[in-house]
């Protein structure tokens, strides 16, 4: 269980800095050819259309639960609609490409339809919820700020500025990554913990069909236990072989994707406690929501 956990630790440390750099750099170089206006624009929320704009985006996008984060921070500086931002971060991490790909594969076209339905419809749901109660003053004011530039007026004039571009760019990506480097290591090493000594074994005696808070209790437990959108389908389905309810499976794989502990630990950086309650619960919501009305439909 040690080498189970040293490696998981070693494994998403690489994955999850590389992810952050590569896409922290990629949303600065998107905005430096897309105005901040034109942004705003199509996440925009007017009329409802900010809101299906941002859910189909999310569903086109294989970024993981923590993957997201970088995307988000890009959003904030350009001002983009709060919640349309929050549609995008609540469905990317569930409407992962992958995740729908081996929904299919293991459970069949019917259960990944249900599956697309229900966290697009709650994501966009809680996105024009989160706005129109105004959790937007939970945003910390420094998540709006651009990291301040090194290049000097003189510097900056005439031809240098194509040329300190890139490295512009990538002096933001480094600071933010900086700053969100504590959070990224401790939520690491919890999650690594619990994925290395948490046995299959144990999560499917509690919440196996005999237990009526089988669903609850899978969702919570699928928070702290990261999983990899490529690992959580053939997790699930072998906990459902062991005797897992199939709601209960669902509101698993709605918890892991939606919410690691990662990605909770990384959100401090960005959101105060309020809104970080919030976002769990609306993923806690989904995740049981999901769970309980699939069992009954299915």
């Amino acid at each position: 269980m040690l080498k189970d956990t040293l490696e998981m630790f070693l494994f998403l440390a690489t994955e999850l800095t590389l992810l952050f750099l590569l896409i922290s750099f990629l949303v600065g170089v998107l905005q430096s050819y897309i105005p901040p206006a034109k942004i705003q624009r199509i996440l925009s929320g007017k009329k409802g259309k900010g809101y299906v704009v941002a859910a189909l985006l999310a569903a086109i996008t294989p970024f993981c639960s923590c993957s997201t984060i970088p995307f988000l921070k890009g959003l904030l500086r350009a001002k983009a609609g709060f919640g349309t931002m929050m549609v995008f971060l609540l469905a990317s991490p569930l409407l992962n490409p992958v995740i729908i790909g081996l929904f299919v594969v293991t459970f069949g076209i019917k259960v990944a339809a249900f599956y697309f339905v229900m966290a697009m419809g709650v994501s966009v749901i809680a996105g024009v919820l989160l706005e129109k109660l105004n959790f937007e003053r939970f945003v910390k004011p420094e998540a709006y700020i651009e990291p301040e530039s090194s290049c000097g007026a003189k510097s900056c004039g005439g031809a240098k500025v194509e040329t300190n571009k890139w490295k512009k760019i990538w002096n933001t990506t480094w600071k933010d990554f900086k700053k969100v480097l504590p959070y990224l290591i401790g939520g690491i090493a919890i999650g690594s913990l619990i994925y290395g000594f948490m046995p299959t074994e144990f999560i499917a005696k509690i919440a196996s069909d005999n237990n009526p808070f089988a669903i609850p209790v899978a969702a919570v437990i699928g928070i702290p236990l990261y999983i990899r959108a490529e690992a959580v389908i053939p997790l699930s389905a072998a906990l459902a072989a062991k005797g897992m309810g199939l709601g209960a499976v669902m509101a698993l794989i709605i918890g892991s994707a939606g919410a690691s502990l990662t990605e909770v630990i990384l959100l401090k950086s960005i959101f105060k406690t309020p809104m970080i309650i919030a976002f769990v619960t609306v993923v806690l919501t989904m995740a049981m929501s999901s769970g309980y009305l699939y069992s009954w439909i299915f």
